[in-house]
């Protein structure tokens, strides 16, 4: 039993150890990417113009500072690495294991720069949504190939039945289209689990958004400023999958 338990925390020391490598490696997307619509992408220092990205190399300082001026750039310091090491250690903890558990740290990888993004410009771009939609459901579609517990139909009807209950609430003008184009991801990730998993996995979002900005309000920021929804998305599918699971 003590065996056991040492191999468990091991691994889910190991875990919290990639979770933190794999926000480093979200840094330097979350700075390039940072960038107001209709502009794609950025590689230079807001500040000085210094060369930050290099291309066949992308990396940023982990201190959040551009090493030219040492002007504060991109998230602060630690965290893009803090917020992945704790979401891979509550995945790990959680206990789902094979393909489907490849989803969950595919989710919150992606859900981690894009949770970033979009605090800082309020937008979710293309270029992660995408990927994190077609990943969430090859890795499901090899979790159904696999045999294990679930179902990628029912993963498939809930990525569109969500996808479209957001495009009804963006066409309201209450969600961006950024937020609709992440909801197959998240609806099909709960979905495989079962129509209530992915109730109150969509459901947790609103309730998560709805707490934080009481919160900020009563902290006497502006009530009318625009609400960053991503964040309380992937944290409120995340959080109902790994305790379903």
């Amino acid at each position: 039993m003590n065996e056991e338990l040492v191999l468990s925390a091991l691994s889910v020391a190991l875990t919290t150890l990639i979770g933190a490598m794999v926000g480093a490696a979200a840094r330097p997307v979350v700075f390039v990417r940072s960038v107001p619509s209709p502009a794609s992408a950025r590689r230079t220092c807001p500040h000085c113009g210094g060369s930050i990205i290099d291309r066949r190399l992308p990396v940023l300082p982990a201190s959040g500072r551009c090493p030219a001026c040492a002007e504060v750039i991109g998230p602060r310091p630690l965290l893009p690495e803090a917020t992945a090491a704790i979401a891979f250690t509550a995945i790990a903890v959680g206990g789902a294991s094979g393909w489907f558990a490849a989803a969950q740290y595919w989710v919150a990888a992606c859900g981690v720069a894009l949770a970033l993004i979009d605090l800082a410009i309020q937008r979710l771009p293309d270029v992660l949504t995408l990927p994190a939609c077609g990943g969430t459901l090859l890795l499901l579609t090899a979790a159904a190939l696999a045999g294990e517990p679930g179902s990628l139909g029912r993963a498939s009807a809930g990525a569109a039945v969500l996808t479209a209950v957001f495009l009804l609430i963006a066409l309201a003008g209450a969600m961006g289209l950024g937020d609709v184009k992440l909801a197959p991801a998240i609806g099909a990730l709960l979905g495989w689990g079962s129509w209530t998993v992915l109730f109150w996995g969509a459901a947790a979002g609103f309730v998560i958004g709805a707490i934080s900005e009481v919160a900020r309000m009563a902290a006497g920021h502006d009530r009318h400023a625009h609400v960053s929804f991503g964040p309380y998305m992937v944290i409120g599918a995340l959080a109902v999958s790994v305790a379903s699971a």
